[in-house]
């Protein structure tokens, strides 16, 4: 299965890290990108965010910008992303 939950983030980055743990918890498989390492990762964060602050969460074709629990929450029961 491909990984359905890409995190554009940066080591620095406290609510990127808030993301990836909360994905743990919950067994949700995601791939990092760190946009330091990688600038092209990090235009693909700003080309399918629109703006330049991080994380950017791409949840199966939605895009999540912060650590937004509640949109992370409804995307995960939409999209069917959790571990059962």
């Amino acid at each position: 299965m491909d990984t359905k939950v890409i995190v554009y983030g940066a080591e620095w980055c406290a609510f990127c890290h808030m993301a990836m743990q909360y994905f743990d918890k919950l067994g949700v498989k995601y791939e990092y990108r760190n946009v330091e390492q990688n600038p092209a990762w990090g235009k693909e964060a700003v080309d399918k965010s629109h703006q330049f602050g991080i994380p950017v969460l791409d949840m199966d074709g939605e895009i999540i910008v912060g650590f937004d629990r509640p949109k992370i929450d409804a995307a995960i029961s939409k999209k069917g992303l959790a571990k059962k």
